[in-house]
């Protein structure tokens, strides 16, 4: 009597695929909102710095009250401009954390950079006429040409924020609290022409915006760091927060989905102002670090 082989199903290559990236998607949620377990170093800045995206979002109208600040810039290449007193406009943006490609910055560094969250508001001040080259630092776009630019006229104030009350773990907030990025426009916008695949990592938007493509186009801003009259930042922060240079890209990008925040600020200077709500939509723009005139973060 004959005998039916009975051989074991296959399963489709399309659907290994789509268990892998499941499964990879699953991890990535636990591990960008797990805590961290022990208390953290300080990363290097080279660390903090190049693997630093941010993803800015246009926000729902919103006139903070009458702020004025002294500013006075951080980074060496900037260290010959003078200080300058802005006054905060209206609120035009919330940028959050990113990463590209699915490469996730190293685990050390991230607990950092998922809980870097600044709103930006619009500010006036005098054109500075500086010629610049910038390198991309971050390991997605590292291989890019450098490109020379002029740095024009400041038009965004971009400070810490955080996000329905989801506060930073102390030795976190000693760092992210005082970053302050002073967004001039840039000439020639250049655009470059990439399409990249983005991922958040802030625990209150990872699993709320799923990953999405975005088609980076021209080049806008260079937002670079800025000291804020009455502030107290330890050395070491400092020697972080001065490397922080970040290159706005246009970007388009399918819909996400509408999301209502409350932000609180993080910063002790503007730690007075009012509670505010934020709505937020599809993202404007990409925020990428780069080193300015061939001076890099330290290792």
């Amino acid at each position: 009597m004959s005998r039916a082989i009975l051989k074991p199903a296959r399963r489709s290559k399309p659907m290994i695929r789509r268990l892998i990236s499941a499964a990879i998607g699953i991890l990535t949620v636990a591990v960008l909102t797990a805590p961290p377990a022990t208390a953290l170093a300080l990363p290097t800045p080279k660390d903090f710095v190049s693997n630093l995206d941010l993803e800015c979002f246009k926000t729902s109208p919103y006139q903070p009250p009458a702020t004025t600040l002294t500013l006075r810039h951080l980074n060496p290449v900037l260290g010959n401009l003078p200080t300058e007193q802005v006054t905060l406009g209206p609120r035009e943006q919330l940028c959050v954390p990113v990463a590209k490609n699915n490469v996730l910055p190293p685990t050390p560094v991230l607990e950092f950079i998922r809980y870097v969250d600044l709103a930006c508001y619009r500010i006036q001040g005098a054109s500075v006429n500086t010629q610049l080259v910038l390198s991309h630092l971050n390991p997605v776009l590292q291989t890019l040409p450098r490109q020379q630019v002029t740095m024009n006229a400041p038009q965004h104030l971009c400070v810490p924020v955080a996000k329905n009350n989801v506060t930073p773990p102390a030795e976190v907030l000693s760092l992210v609290s005082h970053i302050d990025l002073k967004c001039y426009d840039i000439t020639p916008n250049t655009p470059l022409n990439l399409q990249l695949g983005l991922r958040q990592l802030n625990p209150v938007l990872v699993d709320r915006i799923p990953a999405h493509s975005a088609q980076v186009a021209a080049a806008r801003q260079l937002c670079v760091p800025v000291f804020k009259a009455g502030d107290t930042v330890p050395s070491a922060v400092v020697n972080i927060l001065r490397w922080i240079d970040l290159e706005k890209y246009d970007i388009l990008t399918q819909a996400t989905p509408t999301i209502s925040l409350t932000l609180r600020h993080l910063n002790p200077v503007l730690g007075k102002l009012p509670v505010e709500q934020a709505t937020i939509g599809s993202a404007v723009q990409l925020a990428v670090p780069v080193a300015k005139n061939g001076q890099f973060p330290p290792s």
